[in-house]
């Protein structure tokens, strides 16, 4: 049997365990690192990516850390002359509201102190200084959120969406990039200090003096000791916490997604990832709602349906094809290795998202050939709050719980495990988002009451 020695150990090789260990071998510690996953780096829940960004959530401590995650995104963009590919046209919130409170009142929330300064509104007769993402360059664009209100502006700028939409937020720092290039970039870096990739999976987890971890691949078992365990394990995140005699409060839900080659040009290339936040009820023709309704199987596709589903433009302004999503299942589930595709997922989530871009009408009962439809797990707690620090057993720690913003949020998750690992200092959001939220009461009680979990 091999034996081997890390300092440390990182369990999950997606992009939040690449991400742990490239921050963590950054240390002038040097420190000896391993990744640990049964299947290669980058090939699971991180494959399925929809590899968008944003700074804006309906609390302060999500958008600092998001913001966070930004600033470290931009230095690796600049390190290596954008590999990432890191683009920069927003995200715009669409709603038929004319007077969206609630949702106004989130934006000012999630902002904090720095609202009043980051938005802009632009109403009717007011002197607007709006300025389309007409770039996509992520150096050059502003900042800050755009509330439009304005018919016009919104008919000119948004072409594509849906005449009733009333109000846009534009959240301009937000964009999308490469998870792969992210993902191989900090590979690259990792293996640059000597750091290890083993393919395998861990099977039994023990703690003396420091941690065994036996390791399982195809020519049997491996024992490896490590100093620091770092359970980055995605959707299996909460079974490595039992190797370790813990639970950690999260499920596994699982959301599909599609892209498409879009040859009747039916989206604006310029257009920002743009989510329609209004529910719905889907498109169907009354004999197919009928037909539908019939069925106890397929009748709650005839029911109301909740809103952000989400499409952008894939590929670039001279690229041609689009991704379309739509997270509605609330299914915990445990993961398995044949993904749950439903074979209808493709037209329901197109007759959804047809509301907000109606020329997607034109691909009804007959999606491209070129389609590609997938899928992965959001690994989530119930406040839909990432888990980042300190387990219960000493020296091992959590990076997990990213339900569907684990590429945005995998460079602040790795750095903010680097420092909890190393003793450093650390952000104020810090806290918040490691499992010691769950001793402050009152700050789980307004996460838990909250309407708005930020899932997209």
């Amino acid at each position: 049997m091999k034996f081997r020695h890390v300092d440390i150990a990182v369990i999950g090789a997606g992009i939040v365990g690449l991400a742990c260990a490239y921050y963590l071998a950054l240390s002038r510690r040097t420190p000896k690192v391993a990744v640990i996953d049964p299947l290669p780096p980058m090939s699971l829940t991180s494959a399925a990516s929809g590899e968008n960004y944003r700074n804006w959530w309906p609390h302060p401590v999500m958008t600092a850390f998001t913001d966070f995650s930004t600033d470290l995104m931009e230095v690796i963009s600049n390190e290596s002359d954008n590999r990432l590919h890191m683009t920069r046209r927003g995200y715009a919130l669409a709603t038929r509201q004319a007077n969206p409170d609630d949702l106004l009142r989130q934006l000012h929330e999630g902002y904090g102190s720095e609202g009043a300064g980051k938005i802009r509104t632009h109403r009717k007769g007011s002197t607007s200084s709006y300025q389309r993402a007409l770039s996509a360059d992520w150096q050059s664009a502003p900042d800050g959120v755009d509330v439009i209100q304005d018919r016009d502006i919104l008919e000119r700028c948004f072409p594509t969406f849906d005449r009733d939409v009333a109000t846009v937020l534009h959240i301009r720092r937000a964009g999308d990039i490469s998870g792969q290039q992210l993902g191989s970039f900090m590979l690259e870096h990792l293996r640059a200090k000597d750091g290890k990739v083993i393919r395998g999976r861990v099977v039994e987890v023990s703690r003396t003096r420091n941690f065994t971890l036996m390791v399982a691949d195809a020519d049997g078992r491996t024992s490896l000791t490590a100093d620091i365990v770092v359970n980055a394990a995605g959707p299996s995140v909460g079974d490595v916490a039992e190797l370790l005699g813990e639970s950690l409060p999260v499920v596994n839900v699982f959301q599909q997604k599609i892209a498409f080659e879009d040859v009747r040009g039916a989206i604006d290339r310029q257009m920002p990832f743009s989510i329609d936040l209004d529910g719905q009820a889907i498109d169907w023709t009354e004999q197919e709602r009928a037909v539908l309704a019939e069925d106890p199987a397929s009748e709650w596709l005839t029911k109301a349906m909740p809103g952000a589903i989400h499409c952008r433009p894939e590929g670039g302004d001279r690229g041609n094809w689009i991704k379309v999503g739509w997270a509605f299942n609330t299914t915990a589930s445990v993961p398995v290795p044949d993904l749950p595709l439903d074979p209808n997922f493709p037209e329901i989530v197109l007759r959804g998202a047809s509301r907000l871009n109606p020329g997607l009408k034109a691909y009804y009962g007959r999606l491209p050939s070129r389609m590609t439809h997938y899928g992965g797990y959001y690994t989530m707690t119930k406040e839909n709050w990432p888990l980042i620090g300190p387990m219960k057993t000493d020296g091992a720690y959590v990076a997990g719980a990213l339900s569907g913003f684990g590429t945005m949020a995998a460079c602040a998750t790795g750095a903010l495990c680097a420092r909890w690992v190393y003793g450093e200092a650390l952000p104020e959001f810090a806290r918040p988002l490691s499992l010691a939220r769950y001793d402050d009461k009152d700050l789980m009680q307004s996460l838990l009451d909250g309407g708005n979990k930020g899932v997209l």
